[in-house]
């Protein structure tokens, strides 16, 4: 009876470990910083923005699920064979790079994190370096295994440990509801520094959210799960557990800050930061909460992030996915040992981090132009090709994406200078 259970929750499980895996890639240290700048800054009021990124995350993953159901194919081997072998490429480069900059940024992140906590236990705290060298070592130990199921699994849980603390602490340090509800009209607030315009935040918010490579790696992970066009109900019940996470602990954070920092007014630089401010407000066991939350959110990003690369390459010559073989170990061991820089260079992780989504920004407009091609085309996608009304959706889409890109370059820009 004891192993007729577990055989049928890991089949359930096995269901939604594509969506878990997303969730993972799409929550990490860069989208907790942005969701709590903006709940420290303009509390619960643009908690509309992240509906609308949900919503638009949802879309985007549909579609570009709905392309591999279809054909076979997944974005990577279609941008390939169907546009030109440069599109490709381009995608490798500018993901692979974002990658690096969020390995760098998401470890020095976590790191700083638990040096602030550390203080809390060891007069003086403990050096940064050795926290990160600790989560490098075990996310590479757990790639070692070389079994996408278990690497899977093993993300599986630490995604379940953030959900679980972020969603604790919501309900610690939670706005009045009025708040939540007034936030779902979408509007254009004033925050504490009435001379900061919110829309490098909007644009942020959704940059973090709406990641291109959620919907290359989606394919992948369809096509490795064998599901067909007759699966399409499947595609959208494991999308739909993937954003309804995703703006729940993204919601979540963003309710933490409001309830603290900004009902006191005061603002927020990073993510390191709020372990300081918090426990004055919300006590040490909140605290102590939302830190274990934005390391579990550091630590699962870096699973997938380590592995973009070799993925991407294993798409893109459509060759099996064998991450045993000892390029790809060296690859990813090169990949992981970035995390090191910030804390052995003492640089700074969010600007890094901020650096690093220009890639993302300027990846996203190209990734839209490239499902409105595909999705159109009767040849590919016969009785399945875009109605007027998706084609509409993905234009709206599209304009964001460039408006985002502007904004995103420019503010990166103003930020080396």
């Amino acid at each position: 009876m004891k192993q007729t259970f577990r055989s049928k929750f890991l089949k359930w499980l096995a269901l939604f470990l594509p969506g878990i895996f997303l969730l993972g890639l799409n929550i990490g240290t860069g989208s907790v910083t942005t969701m709590a700048k903006a709940g420290a800054d303009y509390g619960m009021s643009l908690l509309w923005t992240i509906v609308a990124s949900c919503l638009t995350t949802y879309f985007m993953i549909n579609l570009y699920g709905k392309y591999t159901l279809v054909t076979g194919e997944t974005a990577l081997q279609a941008f390939r064979k169907h546009i030109h072998p440069g599109v490709g490429i381009f995608f490798i480069v500018a993901l692979t790079v974002g990658v690096c900059g969020s390995v760098m940024g998401v470890m020095g992140i976590v790191a700083d994190i638990c040096f602030e906590w550390s203080k809390t236990v060891v007069d003086g705290g403990i050096s940064p370096i050795y926290f990160a060298a600790s989560f490098i070592a075990m996310v590479y130990f757990i790639f070692w295994n070389g079994k996408t199921q278990f690497f899977e699994r093993a993300l599986a849980v630490i995604v379940a440990i953030m959900s679980a603390s972020f969603l604790l602490n919501f309900f610690i340090m939670m706005p009045p509801p009025i708040d939540i509800l007034k936030g779902l009209i979408p509007n254009i607030p004033e925050g504490l520094d009435p001379d900061k315009s919110p829309f490098l935040i909007i644009a942020s918010l959704v940059g973090t959210t709406v990641f291109s490579g959620l919907f290359i790696i989606r394919t992948t992970l369809v096509k490795e799960a064998g599901w067909k066009i007759a699966d399409l109900k499947k595609q959208r019940n494991d999308a739909v557990v993937s954003v309804t996470l995703m703006f729940i602990i993204s919601a979540s954070i963003m309710a933490a800050a409001a309830g603290t920092l900004y009902v006191e007014g005061i603002g927020l630089t990073n993510a390191s930061q709020m372990i300081g401010l918090l426990e004055p407000l919300a006590g040490s066991f909140a605290t102590s909460v939302f830190a274990i939350g934005i390391i579990s959110a550091g630590v699962s990003s870096q699973f997938p992030n380590i592995l973009m690369l070799p993925w991407l390459l294993c798409d893109y010559n459509n060759s099996k996915r064998d991450m045993t073989l000892p390029k790809y170990r060296v690859m990813v061991l090169l990949i992981s040992l970035l995390g090191l820089v910030v804390p052995v260079f003492n640089a700074q992780p969010v600007f890094v981090m901020v650096v690093s989504q220009v890639f993302n920004a300027v990846i996203l407009p190209v990734t839209v132009l490239g499902i409105l091609y595909l999705s159109n085309r009767a040849d590919l996608m016969g009785n399945h090709k875009n109605k007027p009304l998706e084609n509409v959706f993905l234009s709206l889409i599209l304009l964001f994406s460039i408006y985002t890109s502007v904004v995103g370059v420019t503010g990166v820009i103003q930020l080396i200078n």
